[in-house]
């Protein structure tokens, strides 16, 4: 073997990272389409290789189709549906999957050739291979999830969809954070990486507090429970509340309960997160600061439109990519004001 230099490329690596996050970014989308869509649960084998190529004759179609007939979801909600019908659901499932296997590629492959030509900077070794895991762990997640929709219900859990959920929305964080530190090192090879402050935690697990609610509200279908805003059905606190099981299960598993706090925790959230966005502006990195207050901002606003228009797809689906926008932004403010001096 040929000796090779160490070379690192600090500048390199941040760009295919963020290229990976943005793959990311768009898996979340798609896999927004899919939950309205009802299409989660069309695809009911896990193959990791061979289920890269869809049906291409029209056995393999119908057999497809006869093994999701035999799902309950099929009967409750999409009984009668032809197979065109059939296939476009099968399409959203076939296309999330997909691009779970090329962020798998698009991460591993380009890792392998850094390694190998030793251009990954020092102490950054261990943060990729964590990432990579990471990835790992979400396809993991992701049939775990589906599996519970198979076999019972007419929807795969609400846990496990916000699990799924919040392992994507982790990554795509941690991929723009290690970007921001390999940029920085780019620019400065003395920099340090960031630390992450008390306050960003804190500001963090607010903004993970909503974004858990909003899976849950998503999950059951709860935006669905009323039409009106800021009033549930004409009244604040909304009624039909089930506490029968305990006040646990009425935080996490009612829709009206789960809908209601939802709403309302958004407004917790916006403070906390215009307080992060006040301490990015005095650190003199106004971009920060205005996609902070522009993510929130428009996020708010598709929330509400989203409610009052009985969960219109188009506008359910850009709330969620929005959301997963101001997750990046958030760790984009955490890491300027994190940065070692």
């Amino acid at each position: 073997m040929p000796d090779v230099r160490p070379t690192p490329r600090p500048r390199a690596l941040a760009i295919w990272l963020l290229l990976v996050a943005f793959l990311v970014f768009f898996m979340v989308v798609v896999g927004g389409i899919t939950r309205l869509t009802e299409s989660g649960l069309s695809i009911t084998e896990w193959k990791p290789v061979s289920g890269a190529i869809p049906p291409l004759t029209m056995a393999e179609w119908q057999a497809a189709f006869d093994a999701y007939k035999r799902v309950p979801q099929y009967a409750a909600i999409h009984s009668g549906m032809t197979l065109a019908q059939f296939q476009f659901i099968f399409f959203w499932e076939w296309v999330h999957r997909l691009l779970g296997r090329v962020i798998g590629l698009a991460f591993a492959l380009p890792l392998l050739w850094f390694w190998v030509r030793r251009a990954i900077p020092a102490g950054y070794k261990l943060r990729l291979i964590a990432l990579l895991a990471l990835g790992a762990l979400q396809g993991a997640v992701g049939w775990w999830m589906v599996k519970s929709g198979l076999w019972q219900g007419v929807a795969v859990s609400h846990y496990r969809l916000a699990l799924h959920l919040l392992l994507a929305l982790t990554i795509l964080a941690a991929l723009v954070w290690t970007a921001l530190d390999l940029l920085a090192l780019a620019r400065n090879r003395a920099t340090r990486p960031a630390r992450l402050t008390g306050f960003a935690l804190v500001v963090g697990g607010v903004l993970y507090i909503q974004l858990l609610y909003g899976a849950w509200v998503a999950g059951m279908r709860a935006g669905k429970v009323t039409q009106n805003w800021p009033m549930m059905s004409d009244r604040f606190l909304p009624t039909g509340v089930d506490w029968s099981q305990g006040w646990m299960h009425a935080f996490s598993s009612d829709p009206y309960l789960v809908h209601f706090i939802h709403r309302w925790w958004a407004w917790v959230a916006v403070v906390a997160l215009v307080m992060l966005a006040v301490r990015v502006k005095r650190t003199g990195v106004r971009p920060a600061s205005l996609a902070i207050h522009t993510a929130f901002g428009t996020q708010v606003l598709l929330g509400i439109a989203t409610v009052m228009t009985g969960v219109n797809i188009g506008l359910a689906v850009a709330h969620q990519a929005v959301g997963a926008l101001l997750v990046a932004s958030v760790a984009w403010g955490a890491h300027v004001i994190g940065r070692q001096r």
